[in-house]
């Protein structure tokens, strides 16, 4: 299990933020002064809802279900965003690091299997601050970082020993793609880096009883038209992580909020298309979860 970050950690990583480097984007605002960047969210995390969740991976879910934290905000914004409401619209009331640490109590007394933060990055600074608060408090359950995959290398460093269970997405491989429906022409680069750094520190995902304990699980959830992009990123888990990596080849894309706005997306998948990215997975070797 990761330990609390030192006090100088959490310090270290409130610096990224004033002026904000937390993510590629460098939007170099002051966050604690207030201030907004691409993500939309300023001096404190909002946290949209915390509950135990049973709709997620089976490792993470158990019988108490994974304790997620849904952080609203988002250092992506996805033209298909699943969770507009949340992402787009920020929906969430503000929580200190203090509250954020009562609610991971919280969860824990309820029984849940592990903390999981949802789209994390952002709000890094505050969330380790909020982990350190409850690990002094006795918080025993894993950290998940349940983030998009665009990630700063600096902020991963700090979060070394801080996070258990790594749970990026791997979206795209090619950066027109990343550019048109992310507005991140560097998304690829910077996912493959980042996931290099999240294996270099948790390793692979490894499960005990039927529950994950450490390591590092990557989603991807296949597009429209995508599969040869898909097939690249799961080639890249299998040659350039490890060939044990956990994925999960997700189906379940729908063509909404603003995803109308592109014909080549503003469909569902087809099972074919499904079918062929996931057997390519298991040609690989790769560990479909």
């Amino acid at each position: 299990m990761s330990v609390a970050p030192t006090e100088e950690q959490v310090a270290d990583a409130y610096r990224m933020a004033d002026p904000c480097r937390l993510c590629p984007r460098q939007c170099r605002v002051s966050r604690p002064a207030g201030e907004q960047g691409y993500c939309g969210i300023g001096a404190a995390p909002l946290v949209s809802s915390a509950g135990a969740h049973f709709g997620e991976e089976p490792p993470l879910v158990g019988r108490g279900g994974s304790g997620t934290i849904f952080l609203a905000g988002c250092n992506l914004l996805c033209v298909f965003c699943q969770n507009y409401q949340i992402s787009h619209g920020a929906a969430g009331r503000p929580a200190s690091p203090g509250h954020v640490a009562d609610l991971m109590l919280g969860l824990q007394s309820r029984g849940c299997e592990n903390i999981n933060l949802v789209t994390p990055t952002h709000v890094a600074p505050w969330l380790m601050d909020a982990v350190r608060r409850a690990r002094l408090r006795d918080l025993r359950l894993p950290i998940v970082y349940n983030c998009g995959g665009y990630e700063g290398l600096d902020m991963l460093k700090l979060l070394d020993g801080t996070v258990d269970i790594y749970m990026p997405d791997a979206k795209f491989w090619r950066a027109d793609s990343a550019e048109r429906y992310l507005h991140a022409p560097d998304y690829p680069e910077r996912m493959r880096a980042a996931l290099r750094e999240m294996h270099r520190q948790v390793g692979e995902l490894r499960i005990e009883n039927g529950i994950a304990r450490r390591g590092l699980l990557v989603r991807h959830l296949v597009m429209p038209g995508a599969v040869e992009q898909s097939k690249s990123i799961l080639r890249f888990l299998a040659e350039e992580i490890s060939p044990r990596t956990h994925v999960n080849v997700m189906q379940q894309y729908r063509p909404i909020y603003e995803a109308r706005s592109c014909p080549e997306i503003d469909r569902p998948i087809t099972l074919h298309e499904y079918g062929e990215a996931r057997a390519f997975a298991q040609e690989l070797g790769l560990a479909l979860v």
